[in-house]
């Protein structure tokens, strides 16, 4: 991993006070930012999930400071899990600490399966985010329709056999997104990439390199 102090602290939210964690690096002047989501905390979900820590070692190691932080509820998060909804405005308070820490900074968000169903929704509506990264979307059971009208930059990582997110319906449903636009399916990886989570952080590194947002 490149050259990193990391701390963990809290952010201001508005359901009480969000666990935190910044890798910060070296550069005084980033070119980037990036914010990383986790998955559903009430089936285990937190900001340490393996998925999470890989695409945000992808991100440091590209060069950005990279923040992740526990939904409410989620960890040593105060407040309690509200169906998305209130997620999407701990995403925002953490924007919120990323644009007034690294000030007219353009910002990548990312996340896993419930955090990329929230980031993605929230990254399509903020004017401070740029792009984003969806891993492991659970396009069985949840709506992805809002997509359709986001022309942000989008990379979709899914494994080839996840069981919350059928690669059929993931493929027509992106068939309906604009561009910029790129999936890449694991072949072989189940929803937690297990024993692909290699695969998973090359192609970030590659879609940085290639479309840097």
């Amino acid at each position: 991993m490149a050259d990193v102090f990391h701390r963990t602290f809290s952010i201001e939210g508005p359901a009480g006070q969000l666990e935190a964690m910044l890798w910060t690096v070296a550069d005084p002047d980033p070119s980037l930012v990036a914010l990383v989501c986790h998955p559903h905390p009430l089936f285990g979900g937190t900001m340490h999930n393996k998925v999470v820590y890989q695409t945000a070692k992808a991100l440091h190691e590209a060069g950005m400071p990279v923040l992740r932080f526990n939904f409410r509820g989620a960890g040593r998060s105060q407040g309690t899990h509200d169906q998305g909804r209130g997620e999407q405005d701990d995403v925002r308070a953490a924007l919120d600490y990323l644009a007034e820490h690294f000030p007219a900074k353009p910002i990548l968000l990312a996340g896993f399966s419930f955090g990329a169903w929230v980031e993605l929704r929230v990254g399509c509506e903020d004017e401070r985010v740029k792009g984003s990264i969806g891993l492991g979307l659970p396009v069985d059971s949840s709506d992805f329709g809002y997509l359709r009208s986001c022309t942000k930059p989008k990379l979709i990582i899914q494994g080839g056999k996840d069981q919350f997110g059928s690669r059929a319906k993931l493929e027509a449903l992106f068939g309906t997104w604009p561009e910029p636009r790129r999936l890449v399916i694991v072949e072989g990886a189940d929803h937690f990439f297990a024993g692909k989570l290699d695969r998973v952080a090359a192609v970030v590194a590659e879609w940085l390199n290639q479309h840097r947002v």
